[in-house]
């Protein structure tokens, strides 16, 4: 067994490998305190035949016994992964990814299994360190190390690997991965950080990551596992010259040529089939054999083609230079029944956007190994296949659609009022009804769009760009608003989304080995110029939320409840609550603080709702007229509920000024009836009175109190001429222990 430690912002990190997981190419179980993930690495011994394409597939599981916990649900075990798991597989996966080399095309598994978790330290990027040190040590050709650190900003100072409540508490979270010279990843949110102080926490992420990855080299040198070597692509040159005799000079004048995203796909159908109906007259059945080959040849002269297009002459596929933003047109309530809709198009990618606004009923219960938590900000992307023109099922969101839903939600929540002063649920849904590069952004477009057209109180408008990269050795160019052929054959997809005054969401992704903190800082910049376009056309069309809600959207009224009242407005069972419920229409909603929200479609409801719950915590009040319910008789009285849930005895001496012989001549059960609470004796109990609100009889007069008398009462002659005499008697009859007791004889 072989064991490292490193110390990384004051707490260790270890890697050991050799006691678990054997079996696997490569296993590693890395730990920060005690949050522990076993990362194992395993590849197929070949590539599958006719494999063009690298095949990888990560997968990030959290072990809910790692925190004491067993999973809900009929069948009690993990079942789906969640969607912070799908995150995170992402955050490994990515920065992994680029570092196998060309031409390995065997199938890969990465998984991470999350065993121990302390409740404080994320398992997700320390995973990513584990699953490369797998890779190193493992006999996969795998030879570069990447890490990857979370970096925060709290009190002014810059802390690597936080806890969850410093990430919490911060003003920023940032993920960066990389290698020991470059940065490969980026993926955060902030609440607008300016340029140069995302550069700065980057920066002191990558100091961190270059030392992570020395300590990976260090321990990989302990194992000695000899590397797969990847077989000598077969020289294809003689078909490429082929190839390009027939297809280069077409391409080439394509690609200059302006078309629309379906145009050229229609161009590219046509010169492809002409390239391969020469080839097959040339090599008859033997061409079905090279068919695939050929394909491939002419997508890496486009890829080639392009990109020196873009470098020489500063030209991209739609005719633009390298800063120039596609035409944007927006649109706002363009639904007629949504609480706030948003169409916003760019080019040929378009987000129709819709806003709900819910109740506290509708929040999102997030279970994991952190304790539960109420999402109340929702944001879902969906890409359906017909916004690229293809045929597709909806099997559900993939890992795409999650992570592209994520990047949005982080950049418009920081600008969405808190929960004090906007008590709603919010969910944004985006559908993307075209698709031609960076629909992620058009989200955050058409979402910030869409809830001020809701009338939610947004800090600040929020736009989103994506950048793109075309690097060839020095030769280096960055271009705004990429399309999606730019994305597909550049180097880098770089979104960065935010207000006028700073970054709210970045993410990073880079398809070579790393770029320089020079091009980053470039794609920084000109990224904020084009934000600001953006958001300048945006403004145009709505600058401010609206000042008031839909009418469909619920209304919500807010009264702070006294804590120990909570279980009155419950009622057992939750009775009470339902009955209010039943009888405004409304949705009502309590937190243990005590304060209540109703949710109503009107202000009628919700008023009838407000006075059901202020009956229910009123205090009684002496002297105060009450209107209220028979609920039972008795022979000296009745008990009137003046408030729900209290009740008073209404004696039968204050029924009536006149005489009342019995209670049911004058009350029935379930009565009306208004009273005055008369007093309330140091026990709670209540004295009503209903004859205090009657006017008198003429010449009543007011019966004078009864005296009390000391001492033995006589009552006067009986009838049968003897008197009747009271003895003063004990109360109590306690037998005498200390006298003899008469033995029973039976």
């Amino acid at each position: 067994m072989i064991r490292k430690s490193i110390d990384i912002g004051g707490k260790k990190l270890t890697l050991e490998t050799g006691r678990l997981a054997k079996q696997a190419n490569g296993s590693v179980l890395v730990s920060i305190e005690d949050t522990w993930v076993l990362c194992t690495a395993v590849a197929k011994d070949e590539a599958a035949p006719g494999q063009d394409f690298f095949p990888l597939k990560v997968d990030y599981r959290e072990k809910t016994a790692a925190v004491g916990k067993i999973p809900g649900g009929f069948f009690k075990r993990e079942g789906k992964p969640t969607e912070k798991e799908i995150l995170s597989s992402r955050l490994i996966d990515r920065p992994i990814r680029p570092m196998f080399p060309e031409g390995y095309f065997n199938e890969v598994d990465i998984q991470a299994g999350v065993y121990s978790g302390d409740g404080e330290n994320d398992a997700d990027v320390i995973a990513t360190v584990g699953a490369s040190a797998a890779l190193l040590i493992s006999d996969i050709p795998f030879d570069l190390a990447v890490s990857e650190v979370r970096v925060t900003r709290l009190d002014g100072e810059l802390i690597v690997n936080p806890t969850h409540q410093q990430t919490d508490n911060g003003d920023f979270e940032i993920v960066v991965a990389g290698t020991e010279d470059s940065i490969v990843m980026v993926e955060g949110e902030a609440k607008e950080i300016s340029e140069a102080e995302f550069i700065d926490a980057v920066k002191f992420a990558h100091r961190h990551i270059a030392e992570l990855c020395r300590f990976q080299k260090e321990f990989a040198t302990e194992v000695s596992k000899q590397k797969r070597e990847i077989p000598a692509a077969e020289d294809k040159s003689e078909l490429i010259n082929e190839v390009k005799a027939l297809y280069l000079d077409d391409i080439k004048t394509a690609i200059r040529t302006v078309m629309s995203k379906e145009e050229r796909h229609e161009k590219y159908k046509s010169l492809s089939e002409k390239v391969k109906t020469a080839l097959g007259e040339k090599y008859g059945d033997a061409f079905k054999d090279m068919e695939k080959e050929v394909s491939t040849i002419m997508h890496d002269i486009q890829y080639v083609e392009m990109r020196e297009m873009i470098l020489e002459e500063g030209r991209r596929l739609d005719g633009r230079n390298t800063t120039q933003i596609r035409p944007i047109t927006c649109e706002v309530g363009v639904l007629p029944r949504t609480h706030g809709s948003a169409l916003f198009t760019r080019g040929e990618t378009q987000s129709l956007t819709t806003v709900t606004l819910g109740t506290g009923n509708d929040s999102q219960t997030i279970e994991g190994l952190r304790d539960e938590i109420q999402k109340k900000f929702i944001l879902h992307y969906n890409f359906p296949a017909f916004s690229t023109g293809e045929v597709g099922g909806r099997p559900g969101p993939g890992r795409r659609e999650i992570g592209h839903g994520n990047l949005a939600e982080r950049a418009l929540k920081k600008m969405a009022p808190g929960e004090k002063d906007f008590p709603y649920v919010l969910r944004i849904v985006s559908d993307i009804l075209e698709s031609n590069g960076s629909s992620s952004m058009a989200t955050v477009c058409a979402g910030s769009l869409a809830l001020m057209d809701a009338g939610v109180p947004m800090a600040k408008p929020v736009a989103g760009i994506a950048m793109g990269l075309i690097k060839e050795g020095d030769r280096v160019a960055v271009l705004s608003d990429i399309l999606g052929d730019e994305d597909h054959f550049g180097d880098m997809d770089f979104k960065v989304a935010g207000t006028t005054d700073g970054i709210t969401a970045i993410q990073m992704d880079i398809k070579i080995r790393g770029i320089s903190f020079e091009v980053f800082e470039k794609a920084l910049a000109q990224a904020k110029d084009g934000r600001l376009h953006i958001l300048g056309i945006m403004n145009q069309t709505l600058s401010a939320p609206r000042e008031n809600l839909s009418k469909y959207a619920p209304h919500l009224y807010s009264m702070q409840i006294p804590v120990d009242m909570i279980g009155t407005i419950i009622g057992p069972g939750g009775k009470m609550i339902r009955h209010i419920i039943a009888e405004s229409g409304c949705e009502l909603n309590i937190d243990d603080t005590g304060m209540l929200t109703i949710a109503a479609i009107n202000e009628a409801n919700a008023t009838i709702a407000k006075t059901m719950v202020s009956r229910l915590i009123e205090v009684p009040e002496k002297g105060k007229i009450y209107d209220g319910i028979v609920k039972s008789i008795k022979e000296f009285g009745a008990f009137i509920e003046i408030i729900p849930g209290k009740e008073g005895l209404l004696h039968i001496s204050e029924i009536d000024y006149k005489r009342v012989a019995k209670v049911e001549d004058v009350l029935k059960m379930g009565d009306p009836i208004q009273v005055q609470l008369l007093d309330i004796d140091r026990d709670g109990k209540l004295k009503l009175s209903r004859k205090v609100l009657m006017p008198k009889p003429e010449g009543y007069k007011e019966p004078a109190p009864r005296e009390r008398r000391e001492g033995p009462r006589h009552d006067g002659p009986r009838k049968d001429g003897h008197r009747k005499e009271y003895h003063k008697k004990d109360t109590h009859h306690k037998p005498d222990f200390d006298r003899e007791q008469p033995k029973n004889e039976n």
